[in-house]
C-alpha cells in the first residue's frame, strides 16, 4: 500500500473513487450520488480542489490503483486557522482491512503536524460506524459532541459523532 499526496493529474481516478464512495456508503457523506453525478465539469472541479492552498488530499494505491482517500483542510479564517478538518475519508471494500485507512489518516495527521498554525484536527463520523470510530480513537481522536439526525438517507436518520485530535 502506497500513500501519495494527490495532484490534479489524479482528478479522474479521485472522481471515480468518490462516486464509488457515495454509492457504497451513502450514510457516510453529506453529498448524495444523485447530486454528484449532476455536477457540471466534475473533473475540473476536482482538479481545482487538488490545487487549493490549505487542502491536502492523500490517496492509497494498491498496484497503481487508487483504493482509498482522505482530505485534510485547514480553516482559512484568521480566528480558525489553528483548526483543520478531515473530510471524504473512504477505502474501497476490496482494500479494507489492509491498513489503508490507518495509513491515510496518519499521513493527514502528520501533514497537519508540519503546519505550524494547526493545533487541532476535527472530523465527523456516523455514530454507528464502529470500525471508523475505533480507528479514529486509536489515533487519538476523542468525541466532543453528537449531532442527532445529522444526515437523512431515504427515510433513515443518522447521528454523527464530532471528534477532535489536539496536536
Amino acid at each position: 500500500m502506497e500513500i501519495k499526496l494527490l495532484t490534479p493529474n489524479y482528478a479522474s481516478a479521485y472522481w471515480e473513487l468518490r462516486l464509488e464512495a457515495l454509492q457504497q456508503s451513502p450514510e457516510a457523506f453529506g453529498t448524495s450520488y444523485e447530486e454528484a453525478i449532476q455536477r457540471t465539469n466534475p473533473i475540473e472541479r476536482v482538479e481545482n480542489n487538488l490545487r487549493t492552498e490549505g487542502n491536502y488530499t492523500f490517496g492509497a494505491f494498491q498496484q497503481d490503483k487508487l483504493v482509498g482517500m482522505v482530505t485534510l483542510s485547514q480553516e482559512s479564517y484568521l480566528k480558525m486557522k489553528h483548526r483543520a478538518n478531515i473530510f471524504a475519508m473512504y477505502v474501497s471494500p476490496e482494500a479494507r482491512g489492509l491498513g489503508a485507512g490507518k495509513a491515510l489518516l496518519m499521513e493527514a495527521i502528520n501533514k497537519a503536524r508540519t503546519i505550524e498554525e494547526i493545533e487541532k484536527v476535527n472530523l465527523s463520523v456516523v455514530s454507528t460506524n464502529e470500525k471508523a470510530k475505533n480507528l479514529y480513537t486509536q489515533l487519538g481522536f476523542e468525541v466532543f459532541g453528537v449531532e442527532e439526525k445529522a444526515l437523512k438517507v431515504a427515510d433513515t436518520y443518522y447521528d454523527e459523532d464530532h471528534m477532535t485530535l489536539i496536536l
